[in-house]
């Protein structure tokens, strides 16, 4: 593990990466030597340096690993729920799941006003799944890392939500499926419209040509925004909140008073961060369901 604090920090929002260094690359192992790779090499990073060297290659496997299981973990959950429920009145486990779906459904039925029987199901998927991601956050900050650590895995970063990869690839998800319906309800022609005559419609071939540019890159940008604002923001708030985890994390090292006040801290804020990791996975859900409501909408 990490000798001062900076290391400390630096330890714990580091990738556990999989990536291809470039010929020439010289690696500085952990016995001091160096070694100057001949060819470009497929191989696990060694440190920080050595995954952003990666580049575009580099995979975080920690990111991906832990975002598929729990997606596995969820579905596991709610197959077991519905193979064992009954109808007789729901107790436990099941009536736990009955409320998460009553209330997703409810949601969508208030928000969303076109006819897709795809939207539900995926709400409930973005909410359960996002809302299982940011609970890691929960989980004390060493003990994962420790844990792998001692089978010789030096990085693992267990809360895939602080991974702007991960937050990304789902927004593009999510703003794939707005271009896809959008086209699909309003046809092409529908859909260039919007970017190019909205709010107006004039028929002036002289307006058209002064105000269309104009409203194509408004639009545009209002358009590319959304996908990058929604990512943004549960990765923002997700990697702020694991970065003050940590911060209480080195208090545990400063003293007995320090240990003291930074157990308190660490109770009183992963109280706190409940209410954020919910109110994160309800966001990026609610945000969904608004952009795929907007892009059934034809005027």
């Amino acid at each position: 593990m990490a000798g001062n604090s900076q290391e400390y920090i630096s330890h714990h929002l580091t990738n556990l990466t999989y990536g291809k260094l470039p010929a020439g690359f010289v690696r500085h192992n952990a016995d001091g030597s160096e070694t100057e790779l001949t060819e470009a090499t497929w191989t696990m990073a060694h440190n920080g340096h050595e995954a952003k060297e990666m580049g575009f290659t580099a995979v975080h496997v920690d990111s991906l690993g832990w975002s598929v299981g729990l997606g596995a973990l969820i579905m596991f959950l709610f197959w077991r729920a519905a193979k064992r429920a009954t109808t007789a009145v729901p107790t436990g486990f099941q009536n736990f799941i009955e409320m998460i779906v009553e209330f997703i459904d409810n949601t969508v039925k208030e928000a969303f006003h076109g006819r897709n029987a795809m939207v539900a199901p995926l709400s409930l998927t973005i909410f359960t799944w996002v809302f299982m991601m940011n609970f890691m956050d929960l989980i004390p900050v060493d003990v994962f890392p420790s844990i792998f650590g001692a089978f010789g895995v030096h990085y693992m970063k267990v809360v895939p939500s602080t991974d702007v990869n991960i937050t990304m690839g789902m927004s593009l998800t999510v703003f794939a499926m707005m271009i896809f319906y959008s086209i699909k309800v309003k046809g092409i022609g529908g859909f260039v419209g919007e970017l190019t005559l909205h709010p107006f419609s004039a028929k002036n071939p002289v307006v058209q040509a002064i105000f269309v540019p104009i409203n194509f890159f408004l639009e545009s940008v209002a358009l590319l925004a959304k996908p990058i604002s929604l990512a943004l923001r549960l990765f923002g708030n997700m990697y702020a909140g694991e970065m003050i985890f940590i911060l209480i994390a080195l208090m545990f090292s400063a003293g007995a008073f320090m240990a003291l006040l930074g157990g308190v801290l660490q109770w009183a804020w992963a109280v706190f961060h409940i209410l954020v990791i919910t109110l994160q996975a309800f966001i990026f859900m609610m945000l969904t369901i608004v952009y795929l409501s907007m892009a059934h909408e034809d005027h």
